[in-house]
């Protein structure tokens, strides 16, 4: 697997490479840990570019993070690996306002014929506690990522005690700053036109999020720690655009939904091929947090922000029974699209190539001979 200690006329490239020498990679980009769209598959084949390769986390059981980071070793050996979590507090269970959500949803019950009365289905999205900790003890990952802040300082410690490198998303400047006073080694800072679920912590204000051209220069002049762009970057034009302002790396995630490697379904790979620049907007009802996606019909009748929505993660259970059967009809009318604004710059790439091609065509830009 490639090994930047070993390329160090490659790094001289990059106008900075701390993120390079921080994570032992030879190019600055990381593949975007998306959760039920990427897990092993793709992160082989973003290591063997020189990439950071991700697994998300938040959606699998202990043993079967054990299985994704047994596969990845298989094939891409010590090569850098970053595994994912959420660190949310999960909310108490609200039964009225479970119920004014699923009354909302009475009219598209009726009409796919599916069974109003039945126990709504549980909608899981596993914080990181110690259990989970003690995983990552024992797997011991290069990097350690966190989405929605940083968990509980003790966690905190005891993954730093491994080795791993810590890095979250901030999706505004004092989110940055909060980050590195909690000992974060770098900041994903987080732009308005990522795709997925937003990062912020600090506020739950939707309408002052920063976009990434606006948010990477000014994060870069509060924190003293890397700093990471991501949001709207799919391309060598992107990534120059992010060392420009300020980034010594960058996070991409829409541009590998295209890749061979991405687990998406059928029905959000068309959707994906289909999609424009102006169809993604932030929801909250798949989850009960905002999150981009393609806009779809449940987006456009029922939201897309919902004040009826449960709390994350509730929110997608009440819907999962209307996803069941619409996608057996092949509709992603209440299929959550994940996708960032940057969807219309499509390719057809896989993992490894568009790896490459992301940090050759940027140093084109960024070193011209």
């Amino acid at each position: 697997m490639p090994d930047c200690q070993g390329n160090g006329e490659h790094m001289s490239q990059w106008p900075d490479t701390r993120i390079l020498e921080l994570f032992h990679i030879e190019v600055p980009v990381l593949q975007a840990p998306m959760a039920g769209a990427s897990g092993s598959p793709m992160a082989i084949a973003v290591a063997e570019a020189g990439g950071l390769a991700s697994l998300p986390c938040a959606l699998l059981t202990l043993d079967q993070i054990t299985e994704e980071v047994a596969i990845f070793r298989q094939h891409a050996g010590r090569a850098p690996l970053n595994l994912n979590f959420f660190c949310h507090t999960p909310p108490d269970y609200n039964a009225e306002r479970a119920e004014r959500w699923k009354q909302a949803l009475k009219p598209y019950y009726e009409a796919l014929g599916a069974d109003f009365d039945a126990p709504t289905p549980v909608s899981n999205r596993a914080p990181f506690d110690s259990d989970t900790c003690a995983l990552v003890e024992r797997l011991k990952p290069e990097v350690v990522s966190f989405h929605f802040g940083l968990p509980e300082q003790a966690l905190l410690e005891r993954v730093r005690a491994t080795g791993a490198k810590i890095i979250s998303s901030a999706t505004t400047v004092e989110e940055a700053v909060w980050l590195e006073q909690h000992g974060c080694d770098a900041v994903i800072a987080m732009g308005y036109e990522a795709g997925g679920h937003r990062g912020l912590f600090l506020s739950d204000q939707l309408h002052t999020q920063v976009g990434t051209l606006a948010l990477v220069p000014q994060i870069a002049d509060a924190v003293k720690i890397p700093v990471i762009a991501a949001g709207g970057i799919a391309d060598g034009r992107g990534v120059a655009a992010a060392f420009v302002l300020g980034a010594s790396a960058v996070q991409v995630g829409t541009a590998y939904l295209f890749c061979p490697q991405a687990s998406v379904s059928a029905l959000h790979r068309q959707a994906l091929l289909d999609a424009t620049d102006s169809q993604t907007a932030l929801t909250n009802i798949f989850t009960g947090r905002p999150a981009r996606g393609i806009v779809n019909r449940i987006m456009r009748e029922a939201g897309p922000i919902s004040a009826l929505a449960p709390a994350f993660p509730l929110a997608g259970g009440a819907l999962m029974p209307l996803r069941a059967i619409a996608e057996k009809q092949h509709s992603s009318d209440f299929t959550n699209l994940w996708a960032g604004q940057a969807v219309g710059i499509k390719h057809q790439l896989d993992a490894t190539e568009l790896t490459r091609q992301l940090a050759e065509n940027a140093l084109k830009i960024l070193s011209p001979r």
